[in-house]
């Protein structure tokens, strides 16, 4: 998980009345927050709470990592920085950016196929784009705390098809 940290104070949404001991009401006027750190993915804070397991996480990871690196540009520009140099003092090949980035994708869809189609869609949305569970559900049309769900059966089944070991 990622070591950096930016933190910021987030509203929580109104979501109806909070009570203490007996139920007695707060006040209303003041308004709760809660610190966000923004450099955290959404399946990293499932996983920091215990809400998914290491072999989650890191299937998910994995087919981030892929996404990521499926999506870059080749570089069609001439860079003017030092050329980096293969094995054998070698020029690295400038296809070879290209050639990563289809490999990925054929990961990356090898995977989502793996996953299924209905599973796939809530797999992306938390994993790829980085939405949250609550915006996920809502674009997806789900009730609440039904993705959670629906994503861990995603990521177990992520976590076959890479082949992770159950712990």
């Amino acid at each position: 998980m990622s070591r950096n940290r930016i933190l910021v104070e987030r509203p929580l949404p109104r979501d109806g009345a909070r009570r203490t001991g007996r139920g007695a009401r707060l006040s209303p006027s003041a308004p709760r927050t809660v610190t966000v750190n923004l450099a955290e993915s959404p399946l990293g804070w499932l996983r920091a709470r215990g809400l998914v397991s290491r072999r989650q996480f890191d299937a998910g990871e994995t087919l981030r990592a892929d996404w990521e690196r499926a999506q870059l540009d080749p570089a069609v520009t001439m860079r003017w920085d030092a050329s980096p140099k293969g094995r054998r003092g070698a020029a690295r090949d400038p296809a070879a950016a290209t050639d990563a980035q289809l490999a990925a994708k054929r990961r990356f869809e090898a995977a989502a196929e793996a996953v299924g189609a209905g599973l796939g869609d809530i797999l992306w949305r938390i994993v790829c784009a980085g939405e949250g569970m609550r915006e996920a559900e809502r674009a997806l049309g789900w009730p609440a705390r039904a993705g959670r769900l629906v994503l861990g059966i995603a990521l177990d089944r992520l976590a076959d098809h890479y082949r992770i070991p159950r712990s």
